[in-house]
């Protein structure tokens, strides 16, 4: 099962323009319900809505100095992750990915697995719980990653994922449906791709 999807920006991608961002989530997707650190004072919908929040940034973080330290260690400067000119095509097998474990308490009650995915100056992300398959995790971030940046251009200037929720919610809906990770043969996934490219062009 997994609790969350999520796609975050990588501090420091916009330095080639001298724009200094940090890490924020611009899209995220919560599965099932799950107990919510206790705390003191009043609790409503709003205040349970910014702990979701702030548990789905604690992750982005943590996803996002992972993704610096596999850098790192690459010995590569970060440029050498950027396609050449914005027709060459993202080589997806190639994209940096990784996998780390989340203590019971940080920043979710119960312990989780987390499978990320660098994407440029983005990031994606599966929690999942921790006895999960971890390799269909990895395929099925790659897959959902894919039909991100066919669908939505995911990283064309003009893409602007906060006002594509719905599109993002269609493609989760047919490949990750309810948070349940799916056995997708070649076969299926073309199936449910020419059922998503109907889906969204109505």
């Amino acid at each position: 099962m997994v609790h969350a999807f999520l796609i975050h920006t990588l501090s420091g991608s916009g330095q080639a323009t001298g724009d200094a961002t940090f890490c924020r989530v611009l899209y995220s997707q919560v599965f099932g319900s799950e107990r919510l650190p206790d705390e003191p004072g009043p609790r409503g919908p709003e205040r349970d809505r910014l702990l979701r929040k702030e548990q789905l940034l604690a992750v982005a973080r943590q996803a996002e100095t992972a993704c610096k330290l596999l850098q790192q260690a690459s010995g590569r400067p970060p440029t050498d992750l950027l396609p050449q000119s914005s027709d060459e095509p993202i080589p997806l097998q190639d994209a940096p990915s990784g996998v780390f474990r989340l203590r019971p308490g940080d920043p979710f009650q119960e312990a989780k697995v987390v499978v990320w995915l660098r994407l440029l100056s983005l990031g994606c992300a599966l929690v999942c719980e921790p006895h999960e398959n971890l390799l269909l995790a990895e395929s099925t971030l790659r897959l959902l990653t894919r039909l991100l940046l066919e669908h939505l251009k995911l990283l064309s200037s003009g893409s602007n994922v906060l006002l594509r929720g719905d599109r993002i919610e269609a493609i989760l809906n047919h490949f990750l449906p309810q948070g349940q990770l799916l056995f997708l043969n070649d076969q299926f996934v073309q199936a449910l791709e020419k059922e998503l490219s109907t889906s969204l062009a109505r």
